[in-house]
């Protein structure tokens, strides 16, 4: 398990795959935690999974925050990785600067994430500089999905490989601490975790990387959210959630209608002066 960021370059150098997957709220982590994983990501798919939003592109930095403050009063333990939504770090330095700080200083979380390659690395070594840690992103960046024609594979041509090679290579000299690693082919994944010093995390990206991320909600089968009807082909899925609350909430509504909830044993009676009381009210005249 990794207290900091630091840990998880530990993990790699000790050859121990790196198991993380996403958090949103304070309960899901706290089973997290207690399920031994290394790190948690609040990532922004929150927008998707918790928000019902289509993509990642609508969530803020407020709403970044106010989830990671609950996942860190949970996680005591764990690294906790909080994502650094959209527009929230392209704009200026000074702008990415502040965001990260407030991820940090209000949300409690030990290090933050960026999307993108060498088009962010002078941003993420300013952060970096300033004693924030930073996880960077690479393959399929979510934020930028509109740009990239979709959520398809990533760098699957000689060219775009090179590109990926020189994104990893700047996020590396920007000192990251590690890089996941979206929807890229299993075998280049594998090449670029040979090439770094620093742990790559898969999402789809095959068992070469040094670690794996799990959305939580595609891991549990809990597939509510916009345009998700089936587990994504990278996604590992270990649970069925969806259709036992479902069917959970059913069961309840059936009770309700029926009369079978509540029973007896569900309320409270009251102490028996109370219980004298109401056994003297009589009903107030209706009006005719």
């Amino acid at each position: 398990m990794a207290h900091t960021a630091a840990d998880l370059a530990r993990l790699k150098a000790a050859g121990a795959p790196i198991a993380m997957v996403t958090a949103y709220d304070y309960p899901t982590a706290a089973l997290a935690e207690a399920a031994g994983v290394d790190a948690l990501l609040v990532g922004d798919t929150l927008g998707m999974v918790v928000l019902g939003h289509t993509s990642t592109v609508p969530v803020t930095l407020g709403a970044m925050r106010h989830h990671v403050a609950a996942v860190t009063r949970a996680a005591q333990s764990t690294l906790v990785v909080a994502d650094m939504p959209f527009l929230a770090y392209q704009v200026s330095h000074k702008q990415a600067m502040r965001g990260a700080a407030s991820l940090i200083q209000q949300g409690g979380a030990g290090a933050v994430k960026l999307e993108g390659g060498r088009t962010v690395a002078g941003t993420i070594r300013r952060i970096v500089d300033a004693g924030i840690p930073v996880m960077g992103h690479v393959g399929l960046t979510p934020q930028s999905v509109h740009a990239l024609g979709g959520y398809r594979l990533q760098a699957n041509s000689g060219a775009a490989a090179q590109r990926l090679l020189d994104d990893v290579a700047a996020l590396e000299e920007a000192g990251v601490f590690a890089i996941v690693l979206e929807l890229v082919p299993a075998a280049l994944a594998e090449a670029v975790t040979g090439r770094l010093t620093v742990p790559t995390i898969g999402i789809g990206a095959g068992a070469g990387c040094s670690g794996q991320i799990q959305v939580l909600h595609d891991l549990l089968g809990f597939v509510a959210y916009p345009g998700q009807t089936h587990i994504p082909r990278h996604a590992g899925r270990y649970a069925d959630i969806a259709t036992t609350i479902r069917e959970a909430i059913g069961r309840y509504a059936t009770d309700v209608r029926s009369g079978v909830f509540p029973a007896p044993g569900h309320a409270f009676n009251g102490s028996s002066e109370l219980r004298e009381f109401v056994s003297q009210l009589r009903p107030e005249a209706v009006p005719a």
